[in-house]
């Protein structure tokens, strides 16, 4: 007696949306390997930020993190999910209306970030900078997948779920979470608004996300497509069934426990610091252990480099994978972290992963899918091996450089002499030092570039000389695994799509609430007598410039108590400095000064010059000239929303402050432009952006306890 099991069902995959993600993926990849190449060079050669605000590096080096993150590996990502999901659950996606709304939505919200973030509507918090509206269409849109990929598994064909599928199901539901939480903010604007978070809760929750960003949006959906490709790839079985089982499930639940390891040394409670680093030590083990099952997939089957060489792309992926993994637990280490943090080694770092691990896996998966979708043969092997090695060139060049700039750095920042005083005491001194190495990391860039021009022919030439209107061919398949009896609980959970799913949310949050929640309460952590004063209406829209201007991608605010820095910039930061800054602005990287200390440091006028021409006060100064701050006005108007807003979230600003904010803030610039026309700068500068962003640069260190 046949069975529902024993029919034959035909059905159509849905390829022209993979075809639409893939297209998409090289059309934005281009674009953020430009605009990195660019603000790379911008690094080298300042006259290269052309005094225009829009791709000056503060703006275009977010504009370059979020389309490589959001545009090329998104669609990538998105790309590989749609095709291999339908394969390995014997179904079509379970609405085509889902897909293509997924499709066009992601473009519109890239679309959106190209607009907006040139512009500077940015909230200035790494790889979340996109302001609320957008905010809100991400999570809508991710919102549609995750519907139309879990509708799929329910109406699949397959009932065991392949191990693939279990990194696209944490993927789904982690970056939702993660997305969600960190989006909690409140409008001032249309494009602007505050974080409901600050100071030490602001860093937290920021690094929480901005570390498993990487994670599950850079890391598990690129190893569930690794999962899958490798093997197709190779025409070989993974390797280990049973350490796929383990390396899936301590990955999500370790990983999400790790992000405070990129606030070592800083105002976070340093019990949250311990266990950032002691989780991050422990991620090393299934981080290497999805590598050496991927590698082994190919066990006895190395010939494949030579005949295919598609796979040398992901074999260079997978050991990229394996040294960043190794890379970033060392770096997690307390006294390695107190030399690497800050330095050109943590982007040296990110971007060995970005383009050894994303990028390679992602080109391998392009030249595998590519001929299968339009039903052809690779135009040329040859260019592909070229493409491989120059792009491999490039990424050694990148990554050797940046390494060697950021030990250069680390060394110089901290060397002190035999008397207790720092040996390069000028910061510029440890700039200039490494510029050389600033143009070996942007020839590195342009070679990958080359290396992916390359691709773009091979792919051009390979669609344009397919065969057209090829009539497509239905699937035929057997419903499989649903009559199966087994005693082993991980198959039995494999088949089993809501309770597995619950399971890895479970694993995710758990680590979340103990690292975040005991930090929402900053009351426990802040000294009564150490309470700040809020910034006044004039410093606070000063503030709103710099974090507009994106002057995080290249300063810190965060003092770390060690030796040489104390010696360098004054006392270590503390919590209640930070207290009221939403977003906070702690930074991570140190291409100038930390700037917690830099308030009445120098007068009005240093400032003023420094921002039209660094190089009037600092004559080796790579910093961008900012002279549309001098002509553009400060919006006193709207201070008044500004402070209500800040008021709801809790900063402690008196009625007549915020009910008089304009006012308060004009006399307050007329004071500062009186001081600036009596030194010599332009008169009639009191109502310009310039004025207000000098307040807030006074303020800085003046408010908190730092003697």
């Amino acid at each position: 007696m046949k069975t529902q099991n024993d029919l034959i069902e035909k059905f159509f995959y849905d390829d022209e949306i993979v075809k639409k993600f893939l297209l998409a993926t090289m059309i934005w990849g281009g674009a953020a390997f430009l605009f990195g190449l660019l603000a790379a060079l911008q690094l080298v050669y300042w006259p290269l930020n052309a005094n225009l605000e829009w791709i000056t590096f503060g703006r275009l080096r977010p504009l370059h993190t979020n389309a490589a993150i959001f545009a090329f590996a998104g669609n990538a990502i998105f790309a590989g999910i749609y095709h291999s999901s339908q394969r390995l659950m014997k179904t079509r996606m379970a609405s085509d209306v889902l897909s293509k709304i997924h499709f066009w939505g992601w473009q519109l919200i890239i679309l959106s970030a190209a607009i907006t973030l040139p512009l500077g509507y940015s909230q200035s918090k790494e790889y979340a900078e996109l302001e609320w509206p957008i905010d809100i269409a991400i999570a809508v849109v991710w919102v549609i997948f995750a519907a139309n990929f879990f509708l799929t598994i329910k109406k699949r064909r397959e009932k065991h779920m392949y191990v693939a599928i279990w990194f696209y199901i944490a993927t789904i539901i982690t970056v939702a979470t993660l997305h969600i939480v960190n989006s909690i903010e409140i409008p001032v604007g249309m494009l602007q608004s505050y974080p409901v978070y600050a100071g030490i809760q602001d860093a937290l929750v920021q690094w929480w996300y901005g570390h498993n960003a990487v994670a599950f949006f850079l890391t598990t959906p690129f190893l569930g497509l690794m999962y899958y490709y490798v093997p197709k790839a190779a025409n070989r079985p993974i390797y280990s069934y049973r350490l796929s089982i383990i390396h899936f499930w301590s990955l999500v639940f370790i990983y999400i426990w790790a992000g405070p390891h990129h606030l070592l040394y800083t105002s976070l409670p340093a019990w949250a610091q311990t266990l950032g680093m002691i989780f991050s030590i422990m991620l090393f083990a299934p981080s290497w252990g999805g590598m050496i099952n991927g590698l082994l997939t190919l066990k006895g089957s190395w010939h494949l480099l030579r005949t295919e060489p598609l796979i040398k792309f992901f074999v260079a992926a997978l050991t990229f994978y394996g040294m960043a993994t190794f890379e970033g637990p060392l770096l997690s280490i307390k006294s390695v972290s107190a030399l690497g943090h800050y330095t050109d080694w943590i982007v040296g770092h990110v971007h060995s992963g970005a383009l050894g691990w994303n990028g390679f896996l992602t080109f391998g998966m392009i030249y595998y899918l590519v001929p299968r979708l339009w039903n052809t043969e690779l135009y040329s092997k040859k260019l592909l091996e070229n493409h491989f090695w120059i792009g491999l060139t490039g990424i050694l060049f990148y990554y050797i450089s940046l390494v060697v700039a950021g030990i250069t750095q680390g060394m110089m920042w901290l060397a002190v002499d035999g008397e207790g005083n720092l040996m390069y005491p000028d910061f510029i001194e440890t700039v200039v030092r490494i510029v050389p190495l600033y143009w070996v990391r942007a020839l590195g860039g342009a070679l990958f570039i080359i290396g992916f021009l390359l691709m773009c022919y091979n792919i051009y030439k390979t669609i344009k000389l397919a065969p057209k209107n090829v009539p497509q061919v239905p699937v035929s398949v057997k419903r499989l695994g649903f009559d199966e009896v087994t005693d082993h609980p991980h198959r039995k959970l494999e088949g089993k799509g809501f309770v597995f799913s619950v399971l890895a949310f479970l694993a995710i949050v758990v680590g979340s609430v103990i690292e975040i929640y005991p930090t929402l309460s900053l009351h426990k952590y802040v000294s009564p007598d150490k309470i700040v004063a809020p910034y006044t209406p004039l410093e606070l829209a000063g503030r709103d410039i710099y974090v507009k201007e994106g002057c995080y991608t290249c300063h810190s605010q965060q003092i770390r108590p060690i030796a040489a820095e104390v010696l360098r910039y004054g006392p270590a930061s503390t919590i209640e400095e930070s207290m009221w800054d939403r977003p906070h602005q702690w930074g991570s990287k140190r291409t100038g000064p930390d700037l917690s200390r830099v308030g009445l440091k120098y007068p009005n006028l240093w400032h003023f010059n420094h921002m039209m021409d660094p190089r009037s006060v600092i004559p080796q100064s790579i910093m961008p000239n900012y002279p549309w701050l001098a002509d553009k006005d400060t919006d006193f108007l709207v201070l008044r929303r500004k402070l209500s807003v800040m008021k709801q979230l809790g900063v402690p600003y008196e009625q007549d402050v915020i009910a008089n904010a304009d006012i308060h803030a004009q006399k307050q610039a007329l004071e500062v432009a009186a001081d600036l026309e009596a030194n010599g700068a332009p008169k009639g500068l009191s109502k310009k952006q310039i004025v207000a962003l000098i307040a807030y640069l006074q303020a800085l260190g003046q408010k908190g306890q730092t003697e």
